[in-house]
Formats: structure tokens, C-alpha cells, sequence
């Protein structure tokens, strides 16, 4: 039996419960499900998401969310798959993070240095797991982004091929074979 690629992520989230959101795996999967794009993005709102991905995974001896470019899915997924509420909540999400680096270091996001984009991506973490346990509304900003910054890398090609140990033409599947302590994990 031959599967794509497709599937094979489709039957890996359902193997996690579903730890994939349904936007994502919508994107994953090429699919539109809203009924139009309700926010565009600036130049430099693009730039703020290439920014804020590349410090959830930056470059270290494998290229990050930057060089695998992965701001193009979440872009994608935002705008053809996200409902306007959670659009809404994304568009505003940049906005604040943005703002509040700007006013605690007198730089946006973009212009700030790493420690300080750290900081201020910390600080939203916090904010968006009280607004999680709360379970008020959509999901908050930081997790939106995680998870498609996530996504979006290891669905790539430099995320597939670099980050993870990629075998294009597989062989027999042997869940229970050991890997070597310095293997990279498979892609699928």
C-alpha cells in the first residue's frame, strides 16, 4: 500500500490525538476552509512573523524558521484557514507583542536584540497560558504561533531533510527499532 505524504501526516496526528489543530493540519494538507481572508498582512507584519518564528526556531547547526521559510505557511494557514475570530486574535496577538516590546525597550520586535525578543515572546507565553487555563475565547496568540511556526518548519524541506532524518524512499515500517543516541528523528 502506498501513501502520501498528506496521509501520512494525517494519520500521525490522529496517532497524537489530534495534537495538531485543524487549521494546521488544513494547511498541511492544501486545503481552504474559510470563506475569505478577513485581515492582510504589511510588509512589515510579515517581517514581524519571519522575526517572532526564527526565535521559536532559530539557526544553530541546522537552518531555522527564517531560512526554511516558514512564515509563507503561516501566512497560509491564517489567512485561508483560520475563522475571523481567530484571525482577529492573530492579527491583534502581532500588534500587542509588538507594542509591548516597543514600550518596554523602546524598539519593535524586529529592530530589539535576541535576548530581548526572548523576553518579550516569554512574557506572551505567560499571558496566553493564563488566557488558556481561563478558556477565554480562541486560542492566544503564542500558541498559534508556536504551533505553525512548528508546522511550518518541520513540514519544509530544510525542516525535513536538515532538522530530521529524512528517507525518501522508505522501507518496511518497524516501530520499535532504536535509534542511535546522536540520529536525528524521521520525518514523515
Amino acid at each position: 500500500m502506498n501513501i502520501n505524504r498528506r496521509e501520512a501526516v494525517q494519520r500521525v496526528a490522529a496517532l497524537m490525538g489530534g495534537m495538531i489543530s485543524a487549521p494546521a493540519m488544513a494547511g498541511i494538507m492544501g486545503q481552504k476552509t474559510n470563506q475569505g481572508t478577513f485581515v492582510s498582512f504589511s510588509t512589515e507584519q510579515v517581517a514581524l512573523i519571519v522575526a517572532i518564528a526564527d526565535v521559536i526556531i532559530p539557526s544553530t547547526k541546522t537552518p531555522g524558521a527564517q531560512a526554511a521559510g516558514a512564515e509563507r505557511y503561516i501566512l497560509n494557514v491564517v489567512q485561508d484557514c483560520y475563522t475571523k475570530a481567530e484571525q482577529d486574535a492573530f492579527y491583534a496577538g502581532l500588534v500587542k507583542i509588538d507594542a509591548d516590546c516597543k514600550s518596554k525597550t523602546g524598539k519593535g520586535f524586529v529592530q530589539a536584540t535576541d535576548v530581548q525578543k526572548k523576553e518579550a515572546l516569554t512574557a506572551c507565553m505567560l499571558e496566553g497560558d493564563v488566557a488558556r487555563k481561563a478558556k477565554k475565547g480562541v486560542t492566544p496568540f503564542f500558541f498559534m504561533i508556536k504551533e505553525l511556526s512548528t508546522v511550518g518548519y518541520f513540514t519544509s524541506k530544510i525542516g525535513a531533510t536538515e532538522a530530521l532524518e529524512y528517507l525518501p524512499i522508505p522501507g518496511k515500517f518497524d516501530g520499535c527499532m532504536p535509534l542511535d543516541p546522536k540520529q536525528k528523528t524521521w520525518a514523515l
